[in-house]
């Protein structure tokens, strides 16, 4: 937050994005283009601590700082806007800061009526994945292969089996919970058999990290125009066949995926992941 002069974490970060941005102004230190002004301006307040020796100069009686595990309803007792741990010399009147955090909550779209799926709570969000269409996939059966897709992130979910199909058009929606700290999404095309184990086909992981942290940095995406926020970069060592980019459609977090399947001589999978946040209790 350039104005602050303040780094942010990430929950932090979606609060910041409600306030005015005569308060708070939040940039990415990653996705943002940075001006020589706002970098001055981070350097001239001197760093977190200098900053909180301000905004945390005087914390009443029985009042602590918010936590690491603080909801968003605490941290939103924003210390910027409203000043409740400033020196009481240097606050000034926070009637209008009142009155305009109020007009702002009650002009906030509503949120998902999205419900989470039993055994999903504790998640901090679901992942909406649709398989939209596999190609030139491997042989497996005689002439031809029967696929479907199984992602795993905990739990799993599979597609519908394609019969005799190695161009295979799914267009199916699959969802997963997201909880702290989980890994990548494992995904597994098998060929399906009546009389034997079911033969692989291939895998390979998504890396859903991209998508989390521009999910988190962002908050609630309705608040924003269509624009890029986040990428999950082609290298060596992951299953994509080009970059791939986090965006904001539509007042949506989707990201576009296309993977070359590993350990299998031929097949690629091409999906969509759009974030769903978790509803409001």
């Amino acid at each position: 937050s350039p104005p602050l002069g303040v780094f942010v974490c990430l929950k932090c970060c979606g609060v910041h994005r409600t306030l005015d941005p005569s308060i708070s102004k939040v940039l990415s230190v990653t996705l943002d283009e940075w001006t020589d002004e706002e970098i001055d301006a981070m350097v001239e307040v001197g760093g977190n601590s200098s900053a909180n020796s301000i905004y945390e100069g005087h914390f009443p009686e029985g009042v602590t700082k918010p936590g690491p595990d603080a909801s968003h309803e605490q941290r939103a007792k924003s210390k910027y806007e409203l000043q409740d741990f400033l020196k009481p010399s240097l606050k000034i009147s926070s009637t209008n800061a009142k009155r305009n955090t109020s007009e702002r909550a009650n002009s906030l779209p509503a949120t998902s009526s999205i419900q989470m799926p039993e055994g999903m709570e504790g998640a901090i969000g679901m992942l909406k994945i649709t398989i939209l269409q596999g190609a030139n996939l491997a042989v497996r059966d005689m002439l031809s292969s029967d696929p479907y897709v199984v992602l795993t992130l905990g739990e799993q979910a599979q597609t519908t089996v394609q019969k005799s199909n190695l161009n295979p058009i799914w267009n199916e929606e699959l969802i997963l919970s997201v909880r702290q700290d989980c890994g990548p999404v494992k995904l597994q095309v098998f060929d399906y058999d009546t009389f034997s184990a079911d033969d692989i086909m291939g895998e390979a992981e998504i890396d859903i990290q991209p998508m989390l942290t521009s999910a988190l940095a962002y908050g609630e995406a309705s608040m924003f125009g269509d624009m890029q926020i986040g990428k999950w970069l082609k290298s060596h060592d992951n299953a994509l066949l080009e970059d791939s980019t986090v965006n904001i459609v539509d007042g949506k977090i989707k990201q576009e995926v296309s993977l070359q399947l590993q350990n299998v001589e031929s097949g690629i999978i091409y999906l969509e992941v759009e974030w769903i946040p978790p509803p409001q209790k």
